[in-house]
């Protein structure tokens, strides 16, 4: 079970835990829809095969972060199995050759009951693995340039996939942003807009609304915009698409002299690139967002084999044939 760590390569949410303890009960009921899409009716292929007691091993076939374990685990719960894990959420996948993929994982089960969960959690884990991997990758650029404080994901997830993108992003190292349209009141300048352009009076009726557990964020477009925005109590003002390096740098200084450091987060967004990140890195900027660390990223390719039966025999009592349930980790080897 992952515990809280003093490893400098490690941030966010799993230095102080585990990212699974974050997760509701509500996302196993989207599994087992997940598995009712890809099995709607009469399961064919599963026919032929039948549910003999078969052994399965996921394999890690290109570099990357292992990220999604739990819902990796809640697929073959579903489906009478068992996992047992030899690497745990967060290893760093070396590349391999094709004959010599790390192998991360034993699933145990009826034969059929393997093949049912083989795509449909592949297809999550490799989703969600490459969003923790491209996160961590942008985060140790900005490090790198010398940015110390958060990099952070946004509301431009897949619709009903958003738990899942959402997860990798944490378990990457960055923040999740809000999570939805009740977490955080941001006004964005449709908001604004539609209230007939006036940021003061949007920001008051959402701090009405949302009392005082509900932060306000107001997207600026102007220095002028961000300043009327915290004179009207907003808690966080995002600079939108800001000129990175001078302009930005210079407005977010000017904001954070004005109203002090502790008055209001300053938020960057738009335009981040692998290439640019230097003009983004400011003291003054508490937090970049991006959604290039969870949209159109490159996944991290697994597979899943069924071990031929006299192999997974001879495996079996070598090793006594212990296995244990998928809600428990395995010690990394």
């Amino acid at each position: 079970m992952p515990t809280p760590t003093s490893d400098p390569t490690i941030e966010g949410a799993p230095l102080h835990g585990n990212p699974a303890h974050l997760l509701p009960p509500t996302y196993k009921r989207q599994i087992a829809s997940w598995l009712e899409e890809d099995t709607p009716s009469f399961d064919y292929g599963g026919f032929v095969v039948g549910e003999a007691p078969a052994e399965a091993r996921l394999l890690g076939k290109s570099p990357g972060i292992l990220a999604g374990v739990p819902f990796f685990d809640e697929v073959f719960h579903q489906l009478g199995c068992t996992v047992t894990w030899h690497h745990p959420e967060g290893t760093s996948i070396p590349p391999s050759s094709s004959t010599t993929p790390l192998h991360l994982a034993t699933v145990h089960g009826p034969t059929r009951h393997l093949l049912q969960g083989e795509r449909v959690s592949l297809n999550t884990l490799a989703r969600c693995s490459g969003i923790a991997t491209s996160t961590s990758s942008l985060l140790h650029l900005l490090r790198s340039a010398g940015y110390p404080n958060t990099l952070a994901g946004t509301r431009k997830t897949t619709p009903g996939f958003r738990i899942v993108e959402k997860y990798g992003i944490l378990v990457g190292g960055g923040d999740a942003h809000r999570y939805d349209l009740s977490a955080m009141t941001m006004l964005k300048d449709n908001h604004v807009w539609a209230s007939g352009g006036n940021i003061t009076r949007a920001v008051r009726a959402a701090k009405a609304a949302g009392g005082f557990s509900v932060k306000v964020e107001v997207e600026c477009q102007s220095e002028a915009e961000a300043v009327e925005a915290v004179e009207a109590g907003a808690d966080v003002v995002m600079l939108d698409n800001f000129e990175p390096g001078r302009e930005l740098h210079g407005v977010a200084r000017r904001l954070k002299e004005r109203f002090g450091r502790a008055r209001m987060l300053i938020e960057v967004s738009g335009g981040l690139t692998r290439e640019n990140v230097e003009g983004y890195v400011c003291e003054d900027v508490d937090v970049i967002s991006t959604s290039s660390i969870h949209q159109g990223v490159k996944h991290v390719d697994f597979s899943l084999k069924v071990v031929p039966k006299k192999e997974a025999q001879a495996v079996g009592r070598e090793d006594g044939g212990v296995v244990k349930d998928g809600s428990e980790r395995a010690t990394a080897q």
